[in-house]
């Protein structure tokens, strides 16, 4: 492991090891000793959830931790805020060893630094929305003037402002979600965990979800911990992704290297079916272009240009390379023969534009609909490259003859 100096560690996962049943202490030496687990089952009627596994965890990020039902996801979870007390290993988050603190102290440690959102939302059926929301508050004894107007903040964020004095019973699942993520943020906690949290929600849903969590946390440095069993909603939250298969850690990666490398056949299995249109982004597929002609220039020069790169239209930018428009040879001869002098002059065509960041499955109507290239900017409008059907369609050849090759 990299060394914590050089990053910023919040939590820090040693060694662990979780054994279910009575006899712990045998169940845990086979273990070590390498048995394996349906044999430890079996000899000591003990369970071994987690095996040997350590991991980093840094500031700011969301880190996935995702397997098949029953490989340790869900244990892990509750290993990290102590609701299932470790067999064997350290969890040190914000540089406290939780794993060895009484009751009191851990209680008070779960209240100032984590909050936690749970598949089945977990709402109290006999107080409203805005009860719901403002619990943890009320637990930390915060005052009911100031947790009701921190609830009512924190709602609106989610969307669910004029929900107030509602209760869970006339909710949707969707608003129930929101409801369960506005307690956990309500507090403030530098780390949320959240178990399988948007699971139980249809598929429009679930990606709603996903995109208000990764709304909310955008100008956050709030740390999550996130458990799924889909790699697509691994892949488009996750950081950092860890895999776990029968209690054993087998790979933690960026998505980027869980697609590109995966550690085993166990892992290849998960990415073979991922949809790639929802993992690629336009900068996996972008062409950069020196197929561009300043708008100081004439309707002769960008006539010039498209003859050279063999194209029938061309991107206008400034000194600066900000995005003016584009212009078709035809507009071009048009300009030229009226006499115009610079594309200056000109109203010029706005192509459709795109951010680098973006899903290609949320461009893909764009440039089925559009006769012209789409232009990749950034935040202040300079132009980065194009995206053109054939690199689309390259890019997803390319992923899917990876797969078969793995």
């Amino acid at each position: 492991m990299t060394n914590n100096s050089e990053k910023d560690i919040v939590i820090e996962v040693q060694n662990l090891y979780k054994v279910f049943g009575k006899n712990r202490k045998k169940a845990l030496r086979l273990c070590k000793e390498g048995e394996d687990k349906k044999d430890i089952l079996a000899t000591t009627g003990s369970t071994v959830g987690v095996d040997n596994v350590s991991f980093e965890i840094e500031k700011g990020e969301i880190f996935v931790i995702m397997g098949l039902s029953g490989s340790g996801k869900s244990t892990i979870l509750r290993c990290l805020n102590q609701l299932y007390t470790s067999t064997e290993g350290n969890i040190i988050v914000n540089g406290t060893e939780i794993t060895g603190l009484e009751h009191k102290d851990l209680r008070k440690f779960r209240q100032e630094n984590m909050s936690m959102v749970f598949q089945q939302f977990a709402l109290l059926p006999h107080r409203s929305v805005l009860e719901n929301t403002c619990f943890g508050l009320e637990v930390q004894g915060i005052s009911k003037e100031e947790r009701l107007q921190k609830g009512k903040e924190v709602l609106e964020s989610v969307g669910l402002n004029g929900w107030e004095n509602e209760y869970p019973v006339q909710l949707s699942g969707g608003m129930k979600q929101r409801v369960g993520l506005a307690r956990a943020l309500s507090s403030k906690p530098d780390i949320m965990l959240m178990d399988e949290a948007f699971s139980a929600l249809d598929p429009l849903i679930r990606e709603d979800m996903q995109d208000l969590l990764l709304e909310l946390l955008a100008d956050s440095d709030k740390t999550v911990v996130f458990i799924t069993h889909d790699l697509n909603e691994a892949l488009k939250l996750g950081d950092h992704i860890a895999f776990l298969k029968d209690g054993e850690l087998i790979q933690v990666g960026t998505p980027d290297e869980i697609i590109g490398s995966p550690a085993n056949d166990y892992v290849a299995k998960f990415v073979r079916g991922v949809d790639l249109t929802k993992i690629l982004t336009v900068s996996d597929v972008m062409k950069k272009t020196h197929a561009h002609v300043n708008i100081k220039n004439g309707p002769s020069a960008a006539l010039h240009a498209m003859k050279e790169h063999g194209i029938s239209s061309i991107f206008v930018v400034d000194k600066a390379m900000n995005l003016k428009g584009i212009i078709t040879a035809d507009e071009a001869s048009k300009a030229k023969s009226q006499g115009i002098p610079t594309l200056g002059d000109l109203e010029l065509t706005q192509s459709p534009v795109v951010n680098p960041d973006l899903p290609i499955n949320d461009c893909l109507g764009l440039i089925a609909e559009s006769n012209l290239p789409l232009a990749v900017i950034n935040q202040k409008n300079k132009l980065l490259g194009i995206v053109v059907r054939g690199s689309v369609i390259a890019a997803l050849d390319n992923q899917k003859e990876g797969e078969i090759n793995a």
